[in-house]
């Protein structure tokens, strides 16, 4: 092979009926196929992905096929990919997802006249016959910055607001530095102590305008849609979020964005889970209290007193407060 200059990463189970808009997507990126390796996880499909991926094997003239016999979530799939890229720069796309005509170049160029660590860039989500544009929340365009800029501010929605994988790409040397990767074994919310790794820990990174990632939602089967334990692997994600900022040299500087993130996020959870079986309710609160034991106490009470009185009454119980300050607070 010549110097690969991309390796695309696309992890996927029982998507037969959306692989070839995602192919078809792919072969409308230009001439960028002789420099580019295509990684394809078929992970534990049922369906007719095999007989899909023979069909478009041919058509890209690096395509290597992982199979695993079994599911093993999105994250360990991404870090399969991994394993195997060999390309100077890395994008990840979702084998139900595809790409606008001359996304990739446009990424490209970007990534070789900047040399950040990793580029972000805006997309579109799809319902149905419902499309809605989404940009990434960066004002500033086409420049190398600071990653710990996107952090702030503390309450608006920043970078770290934004964390697909998809809609960027990623230096190799984020991989070699051993940042890139996701926490193994999450199915759900995975890319959350993802993104604040690369913002907190990465040296540059930029937000360009491309041609864009069409993004579908609601899809039946997917995970977003089921409601059983995989989806309290939020609460994992939020516990390395504060691993990361308590070894943080600035972790004053990033308490009160995690935490206001963190209870939001519970609360809209506490929500969802409301109907659900006691059992996950009783896993949900006692691993909330938990993570929650993890914020140094005046911050989470500082943040605390700026909810919405209905966020403190539905939030308060499952923070685990051993001083009884919040319990005081909603009586």
């Amino acid at each position: 092979m010549t110097k690969t200059d991309l390796s695309i990463i696309i992890p996927a189970k029982n998507g037969a009926p959306y692989l070839p808009t995602m192919f078809g997507s792919l072969l409308q990126q230009g001439d960028i196929w002789q420099r580019s390796q295509l990684i394809f996880v078929n992970d534990g499909s049922t369906d007719d992905t095999p007989r899909v991926l023979d069909e478009y094997a041919d058509q890209f003239p690096h395509f290597d096929v992982i199979t695993n016999s079994e599911a093993s979530g999105l994250a360990n799939g991404r870090n399969q990919g991994l394993d195997a890229a060999i390309g100077e720069h890395i994008v990840f796309l979702d084998g139900d997802d595809w790409l606008a005509p001359n996304h990739l170049p446009t990424l490209l160029e970007a990534a070789h006249h900047l040399d950040v660590d990793f580029l972000r860039c805006d997309h579109t989500t799809v319902e149905g016959t419902k499309r809605s544009f989404k940009r990434a929340p960066m004002a500033v365009r086409n420049r190398a910055l600071d990653p710990r800029v996107g952090i702030l501010p503390v309450y608006e929605s920043t970078m770290v607001d934004y964390p697909y994988a998809w809609a960027g790409m990623f230096h190799r040397r984020l991989l070699d530095r051993g940042i890139l990767k996701f926490p193994a074994n999450m199915m759900t919310a995975e890319d959350r102590s993802w993104i604040w790794r690369l913002h907190l820990q990465a040296d540059s990174f930029a937000v360009v305008d491309a041609p864009g990632i069409l993004y579908r939602r609601g899809l039946p089967g997917s995970l977003t849609q089921i409601l059983d334990a995989r989806q309290l692997d939020f609460i994992r994600a939020f516990s390395q979020v504060f691993s990361l900022i308590h070894a943080d040299p600035e972790p004053d500087r990033w308490w009160p964005k995690a935490t206001r993130n963190w209870l939001a996020i519970l609360d809209h959870q506490i929500k969802r889970f409301g109907a659900s079986p006691i059992s996950l309710r009783s896993q949900l609160r006692r691993g909330a209290g938990i993570v929650s034991s993890q914020i140094p106490s005046d911050l989470l009470h500082a943040e605390f007193v700026q909810q919405k009185p209905s966020r403190q009454l539905n939030i308060s119980s499952y923070l685990g407060d051993t001083n009884g300050f919040i319990k005081e607070m909603v009586k």
